[in-house]
């Protein structure tokens, strides 16, 4: 199979599909849900309910039978219309969380309609580079007004200044025109395509080759990949850990298998440490999750922890690592930005 990063894109069952393989090995997966419900990013016109005093917000109608959280309310009135956009995909019959800071993001950059100002990617640190970008971000800026922000993505740096003009147009463009509906009833404005939201997400640290034929999961073997996609996952020297989701949080237990060695234990604690990312994003896993790690010195914690910190540091999708507690259980916090897979096949 051909080596590097690429972005394969299909249909399953007449949903839309995307994957990333890295190197011939399944990297991150997208498919289009079976039941419709709000995705990552989408933007409404809401209705604002009553205020649920205790949870700091209130609900929101988003049309057509979908409901919607917005946190922090405060100045806000019962039946108001506002415009929010998706910011995480909901826990099971929850309603879906909700913001009021609307962005644009595209594969170089990031418009932020009522946040003003201009920023380049910190991980750019050629000085030429940055100053021919905050140049560019100036005279991006002057033509969008005095209410408008932008942000350049670090892939940016690798590209022509025609292509960035060209994508910013494009995308005030459409944050302009869907900032300026001012519809009288809930409901949707804006939904990104999956094709986009995937290029988006895999467009750091770059992409080889973009494969957008029928049947390329088929040909590509990506079916192959998906198919084990239960709730083991297998590790060197028959050590493996188990993804088992409940309705509170995703439950990680590791064993070490037939590996009676002294550091059996260890061995397979950062090896769950390294794998454990993918591992969640493959299956879109999120919310409060809780690892059993195997037996090991507490002396070892710290080696655990530094392995885990460094695996999700690269990940790209917001995690807390919470800690041990007291039963030597450790504890995440990890955004849901994808719909779990069971419910996407």
């Amino acid at each position: 199979m051909k080596q590097g990063r690429i972005a394969v894109f299909d249909q399953i069952d007449n949903r839309d599909a995307a994957a990333l393989l890295v190197n011939g090995a399944l990297h991150d997966l997208m498919i289009a849900p079976k039941d419709a419900q709000p995705t990552l990013g989408a933007i409404y016109r809401a209705k604002l309910g009553r205020p649920m005093k205790g949870q700091g917000g209130a609900i929101l109608d988003l049309g057509d039978g979908q409901k919607g959280f917005l946190r922090g309310a405060k100045g806000l009135s019962e039946g108001q219309l506002i415009t929010v956009q998706i910011s995480s995909i909901a826990e099971p019959s929850k309603a879906t969380p909700c913001t009021q800071k609307i962005i644009f993001k595209g594969a170089h950059m990031i418009w932020t309609p009522g946040a003003p100002g201009r920023n380049i990617a910190r991980s750019i640190k050629d000085d030429d580079i940055r100053d021919r970008l905050e140049e560019l971000a100036h005279d991006l800026l002057s033509n969008a007004g005095t209410n408008w922000g932008l942000i350049l993505r670090s892939t940016a740096a690798s590209v022509a200044d025609e292509t960035i003009r060209d994508e910013a147009e494009a995308l005030f463009n459409l944050g302009q025109s869907i900032m300026s509906d001012q519809s009288d009833a809930p409901c949707l404005l804006y939904e990104p395509a999956l094709f986009d939201a995937a290029l988006q997400s895999w467009s750091t640290p770059g992409l080889d080759q973009i494969i957008d034929d029928p049947n390329s999961f088929e040909i590509l073997g990506i079916h192959d990949h998906i198919a084990p996609l239960d709730d083991v996952e297998t590790l060197a020297k028959g050590a493996f850990f188990t993804i088992e989701p409940t309705r509170a949080f995703v439950a990680v237990d590791v064993n070490t298998g037939n590996d009676t060695s002294f550091v059996a234990g260890q061995n397979a604690n950062i090896a769950t440490a390294k794998a454990l990312p993918r591992a969640l994003r493959l299956r879109g896993l999120g919310g409060q999750i809780v690892v059993d790690f195997a037996p090991s010195p507490k002396k070892d914690r710290r080696r655990i922890e530094e392995a885990l910190r460094a695996a999700f540091k690269a990940d790209g999708i917001e995690t807390a690592l919470v800690g041990w507690t007291q039963l030597g259980h450790f504890e995440l916090q990890r955004k849901r930005e994808r719909v779990p897979l069971t419910a996407c096949l």
